[in-house]
């Protein structure tokens, strides 16, 4: 009689020993998840010109998630998310609202770069999308601070524009969403950095930090 096969073990469940009546952690599971995007091919053109994805940095239980549209050259060469010239101002945002990048997570719609840095097609943006609400769910914020259009129109489903977006408080499967420019943006058009310093204003109000 042929021996069965035993059943593959759930994505999101990695291969280690779990003592009993103990919950595997979120960081954890997240680094499963990780693995899985790494491996991921489904965007062709994405997958045969990226050095490597970019999942995501921050407390795995933080309370508040940035996040952009796609990574860029710098951020396609290290693995991590914002560190080029729009990721130091975004540095300089958060300290700005008397936190620090080790507090917040930090992460984009696509994990892919984009060949020339465009914006992500439709396509891409719905293949990364299964990707994005398990990482979402598993980190489980109660803020979001979308960063630019493509960002905000993702996750909240609208092609409605970023100026239109901003100043309120919007809604993802329950956690509150906040809209404001993206850094990149702000270094092409720096008379903006006021908005997007009124945008962090009333998000931080919302959370119950003083500035």
């Amino acid at each position: 009689m042929a021996k069965k096969k035993p059943k593959p073990a759930p994505a999101l469940i990695p291969d280690v020993d779990v003592p009993e009546g103990e919950e595997i952690s979120t960081a954890a599971t997240l680094e499963v998840l990780q693995q899985e995007v790494a491996a991921c091919t489904l965007c062709d053109e994405l997958a045969s010109t990226r050095t490597q994805t970019v999942f995501g940095v921050g407390d795995p239980k933080a309370k508040l998630c940035f996040m952009g549209e796609a990574p860029g050259a710098d951020e396609d060469r290290t693995g991590i998310p914002f560190v080029g010239r729009a990721g130091q101002l975004l540095t300089k945002i958060i300290e700005a609202c008397n936190l620090t990048r080790d507090e917040v997570y930090i992460l984009n719609v696509l994990k892919c770069r984009p060949p020339g840095n465009r914006n992500p097609s439709p396509a891409e943006s719905s293949n990364c999308k299964r990707f994005l609400r398990r990482q979402l769910d598993l980190i489980q914020p109660e803020y979001i601070c979308c960063l630019g259009a493509v960002a905000a129109q993702n996750l909240l489903e609208t092609q409605t524009p970023i100026g239109k977006l901003r100043g309120q408080l919007h809604d993802y499967r329950g956690v509150k969403v906040v809209c404001t420019y993206h850094p990149a943006y702000l270094l092409r058009n720096p008379a903006a950095k006021k908005d997007c310093w009124d945008d962090m204003k009333f998000l931080m109000a919302q959370m119950g930090v003083k500035l």
